[in-house]
């Protein structure tokens, strides 16, 4: 089994833009870390114990059904301040190595959000930097909790793919979608655990709306009832056929 590093800019990016498959694949049997890279504070409604809370619960969700494990770390860098820059790449090329991630989710890197923008730049260098021998990288801190995470050794994912969770009115045009059938109630379900952002703020609620058509109209393009739009700048292999779902 395959493990998975999921990176968001700020918690529910992740849901929004690639819950279904996150469970799906976590359904699986493969182990994934949903990481925040900052806490998504300040918001009108929320407080970092509020969305503290919110992450929590929309990781329960997500891990209803899972085989595999998933955890979900804060690396706490500051909301609407993120930067690309050597010493936020090292620390994201620290979480790498301490989860020791085969495959890298980020979010597409065209977006009208600046935290969007560098959190991409930081994780596409990161993924290099995690490789380098002779360069100390720090050892992370999950600050949801205060744990202090071990290192592991050097290493360079494989795969690195964006899931779109744009600020943009970008019509994706992916290289992949991957067929989230059976689990859009759930992912729908993670979104809304994130009340103060979804559910409280009238103006939002309709963003799940427009998230269940996308859902539909993805998976419409693959033959499934649904799908998330995926990206990724090299070559994707196949060996067999028998997973094309159309």
């Amino acid at each position: 089994m395959t493990r998975i590093l999921v990176v968001g800019p700020h918690p529910d990016d992740q849901e929004l833009g690639m819950g279904g498959t996150i469970i799906k694949l976590a359904n699986q049997g493969h182990d994934i870390l949903i990481l925040d890279v900052t806490n998504g504070e300040p918001t009108p409604l929320g407080d970092p114990e509020t969305r503290k809370h919110e992450a929590t619960a929309a990781l329960e969700v997500l891990k209803r059904n899972a085989t595999g494990k998933v955890e979900r770390w804060l690396l706490d860098l500051p909301n609407r301040f993120v930067e690309h820059t050597i010493e936020n790449r090292h620390a994201l090329a620290g979480v790498i190595r301490a989860w020791q991630a085969e495959m890298i989710f980020t979010t597409f890197p065209v977006d009208a959000h600046p935290d969007h923008r560098a959190v991409t730049r930081c994780v596409e260098d990161a993924r290099f930097d995690a490789k380098l021998s002779k360069i100390e990288m720090p050892a992370p801190i999950d600050a949801w909790t205060g744990e202090q995470k071990e290192l592991g050794p050097t290493l360079y994912p494989k795969w690195l793919m964006y899931y779109y969770a744009t600020h943009l009115r970008w019509v994706a045009d992916p290289s992949f979608v991957f067929d989230i059938s059976g689990v859009v109630d759930q992912k729908l379900d993670s979104i809304k655990a994130y009340r103060t952002q979804f559910v409280l703020p009238e103006k939002n609620r309709k963003a799940l709306e427009w998230i269940e058509a996308s859902a539909k109209y993805f998976g419409s393009r693959i033959g499934t009832d649904a799908g998330e739009p995926m990206f990724s700048k090299e070559p994707i292999g196949l060996n067999a056929l028998d997973s094309l779902c159309m």
